[in-house]
């Protein structure tokens, strides 16, 4: 296996040369949803029917506690959806965006697992064509993440990546700074493998996700691909401070030389608003609690 990232070219691919390629390989969307009633119909609507039922062999939204009518425009426009209270209900309670992401991979049961955040606004179907053949190409890949262009004039994004990601990568994991987009909302894995890693329960996830997959598999596991121009609802400074604070700690909980915390549980304190726990639980792989379910 190369000890490199694997940067995929998809100007050539097309609908047409993924389903030559895909074989009997069942392929899984996913939308993690919070809220998202605003955006998740239409984006249900741009993969059903043209995709579900050829290149896509499910399509599921993990309803996340919305209190808006998410579930109810996403069953609608095509999506089956699965409340994360049923995801509690078989393997205990949890919370955050990685708790919806490890739910979502234990309710669905694709080959290959591509995950969608729900508040993008410049999603093509070309997305999920991208993502899923670099695994019916390289039977050595786990993880594909995105990456794409976030225009300034347009809002831009990818703060807590430049100021607190890559960082942090370049300190403590130099051989993954290849990677454009580490902290990609869009991106899909190989079942096989993604079930035998953990997935942080909180705004670390993504950056867990990478450094677990390349200790697991190599860093030829990792792959990633461009999709173009990317535009999605932006989340505001505090919430930002949040995320920042968890991918650190996710970050330096997988440095070879423990570094303790001050406090047994780390905490986020900030100028303004109350303090806050960081979210730093995470789940166990999914065939182990499958195991344990047995």
């Amino acid at each position: 296996m190369t000890d490199r990232i694997k940067t995929f070219d998809p100007r050539s691919w097309t609908l047409e040369s993924a389903l030559e390629l895909k074989g009997d390989t069942t392929v899984s969307v996913c939308i993690p949803c919070r809220n998202e009633a605003d955006t998740v119909g239409d984006l249900i609507r741009m993969i059903e029917p043209d995709l579900l039922g050829s290149l896509v062999d499910e399509l599921i939204v993990l309803d996340d506690d919305s209190s808006d009518e998410t579930a109810y425009i996403a069953e609608h426009a095509g999506a089956r959806v699965v409340s994360i209270h049923s995801v509690h209900e078989t393997f205990g309670p949890g919370f955050g965006k990685g708790n919806a992401l490890w739910g979502s991979l234990a309710v669905s049961s694709g080959d290959i697992v591509v995950w969608i955040d729900g508040d993008i606004t410049s999603f093509t179907r070309d997305w999920i064509v991208k993502l899923v053949i670099p695994f019916f190409l390289d039977p050595e890949v786990g993880l594909v993440k995105a990456s794409y262009e976030r225009p300034s004039h347009l809002g831009g994004g990818g703060r807590t990546t430049e100021l607190v990601a890559r960082p942090l990568l370049s300190l403590f994991f130099p051989e993954l700074t290849e990677l454009h987009q580490p902290l990609a909302g869009e991106f899909a894995g190989r079942r096989s493998m993604l079930a035998d890693i953990p997935f942080s329960m909180g705004w670390g996830v993504e950056i867990g996700m990478i450094i677990d997959m390349a200790r697991a598999f190599g860093v030829g596991s990792l792959g990633q691909v461009d999709l173009g121009i990317r535009l999605h609802r932006h989340h505001k400074l505090d919430v930002l401070s949040i995320q920042a604070a968890e991918v650190t700690a996710t970050v330096l909980h997988r440095v070879d030389r423990s570094i303790p915390f001050v406090e047994e549980s780390p905490t986020l304190y900030r100028l303004s608003g109350d303090p806050v726990v960081l979210n730093l639980y995470a789940r166990p792989p999914l065939a182990q609690s499958e195991r344990l379910r047995t």
